[in-house]
Formats: C-alpha cells, sequence, structure tokens
C-alpha cells in the first residue's frame, strides 16, 4: 500500500466529514460484503469490532482479537473494495497511551483511513477507565493521527449503562481538545441527549450509531447536526437472520430456501473486479 493511497483515502474519509449532511458509513464484515456495500455506492465502509469477533467464534471488548488480527481483516476490506476504510479498533490495543500510539501507526501503514479508540478497559466488572487515563490515550493517538488518519474519540459509559450524559459530554469535549476529529458515544437514549451532544461538541462531526429500532430518519438526525451514522453489528446479523429463516424451513425439508437473487456468480464478478 503506498502512502500516496493511503493518504488520498483519508482525505476522501475526512472530506465525507464536511458535506451538509450526514453521510452513512455502513459496517462490513468480510470482504465481498464491503463490495456489496461499494456496489450498492456507498462512499467508506467501517468495520465492526464485535461482527468480526463473532466471525472468529469470539466476543467483543474482552481483548479476545489481537490488534494485528483486526488490522489484518481491516487491511483486507481496504484492498478487496479501494474505498476509505475506517477500523472499530476497541481501545487502541494496548495497556499504555504509547501502545494506542503504536496502532495508529500500524493502521496508517496498512492503507486504513480512519480508527476509532474507545475508553473502555476490556474488564467487564470496570469497564470504563478513569477520565484522565481516557484522556492520555486519546492524546497519544491524535499525535501518530494527525494530518495522517481520520481518529475518532469513543466514549463507551452509555453502552455500558452508565447513563450519565454530563460525564459523556466531559469526555467528547476533552477527546477533542486532545485532537480527535470525530466523536461518538454509543447507545445514547433518545434523539433530545443526541441533540445535547451535537451542540455540546461543535463544530466537531459526531458519529452516531442507528439501529432499525431505534425509528429515527435520516431527515430528522440531519436537523440535529449528525454528520456521520454507523450501523454496528446490524447488516451481520440481518445477513445471519436471513440464514436462520431459510435453514428453519430447510431442516423441514424445503428445497428452495435458499433460493436467492443474489447469485454467487455476481459474488465472484465483485471480487474479481
Amino acid at each position: 500500500m503506498s502512502d500516496t493511497t493511503q493518504h488520498t483515502r483519508y482525505e476522501q474519509f475526512l472530506e465525507l466529514h464536511r458535506g451538509t449532511g450526514p453521510f452513512i458509513m455502513p459496517n462490513a464484515w468480510d470482504a465481498p460484503s464491503a463490495l456489496l456495500f461499494k456496489e450498492a455506492g456507498f462512499k467508506s465502509i467501517a468495520t465492526s469490532s464485535a461482527a468480526f469477533a463473532a466471525t472468529l467464534g469470539r466476543l467483543d471488548g474482552i481483548h479476545a482479537v489481537t490488534r494485528d488480527t483486526h488490522l489484518a481483516h481491516a487491511a483486507l476490506l481496504t484492498s478487496a473494495s479501494g474505498l476509505p476504510i475506517n477500523g472499530d479498533f476497541e481501545d487502541g490495543y494496548g495497556d499504555t497511551p504509547e501502545d494506542v500510539r503504536a496502532t495508529v501507526d500500524a493502521a496508517v501503514a496498512r492503507g486504513l483511513a480512519g480508527l476509532g479508540v474507545e475508553d473502555t478497559t476490556g474488564d467487564s466488572a470496570h469497564p470504563i477507565r478513569g477520565f484522565d487515563d481516557a484522556v492520555r490515550r486519546i492524546e497519544a493517538a491524535a499525535a501518530a493521527a494527525r494530518g495522517r488518519i481520520v481518529l475518532t474519540g469513543r466514549t463507551d459509559n452509555f453502552l455500558w449503562g452508565i447513563a450519565d450524559l454530563d460525564d459523556t459530554i466531559r469526555r467528547l469535549t476533552a477527546f477533542a481538545e486532545a485532537g480527535a476529529d470525530v466523536l461518538y458515544a454509543p447507545n445514547l437514549p433518545d434523539l433530545a441527549a443526541v441533540r445535547t451532544v451535537v451542540e455540546a461538541v461543535a463544530p466537531q462531526p459526531v458519529n452516531l450509531l442507528v439501529s432499525p429500532s431505534d425509528g429515527v430518519s435520516l431527515e430528522e438526525l440531519q436537523a440535529i447536526g449528525v454528520r456521520r451514522i454507523s450501523l454496528g453489528v446490524d447488516p451481520y446479523t440481518h445477513a445471519l437472520d436471513a440464514t436462520r429463516t431459510a435453514a428453519a424451513k430447510l431442516v423441514k425439508g424445503d428445497l428452495t430456501a435458499l433460493a436467492s437473487e443474489l447469485t454467487f456468480g455476481h459474488v465472484i464478478d465483485l471480487v474479481k473486479g
């Protein structure tokens, strides 16, 4: 991967965040899913640490997937799709800020356009890092990322049931001051909370995790200033649900259960292309 190619994708990804409205960044779990998203017209794709871990038969958020394994996965999506790829890189993969900085350097070297660093610990008994530790890790990441890769600073308070909007905003604001390009707090409870976050950290762009069950429209999110929309594990579980539905019919003898408009020949054409 040449430096020019990586830098071009970085610039393309950065420019998407400067648009007048939100853009959708779907989360792929393998090369064909990334290629199908590209075929549909998406301009960038993200990994999903949870979906990727599941494909390996592992759990997310407990350091069950190594940095090198996830880097190889993200690099595969990059080489297969040719699109800017954002790596959902958990806590930055390491105990120290220096480890996080090394992860950023490695992500740039593997051709990624963006990556996210969470304030998680990997320990379910104490899932969220202390404020100062979390900020130091973003500072280290930002020092390595500046001008090279889009850095998303993420707090997982609400994802772990810590319903503290003030602390969430405090962390996101500090991450922005530390140099994060994009801010992200998954599982905010409602649109009012999303609006509060967006207004508190403006003009920094905010990523919002959206699920079909949220019942929100693109127009509503644009009105409150959301700039980027990710989908997390939902694309992966959507595909698994289709498999589960077909399997329930197949086990009863319905040999048409796996009928699909998508042929494997089309998948081959995408891969060859």
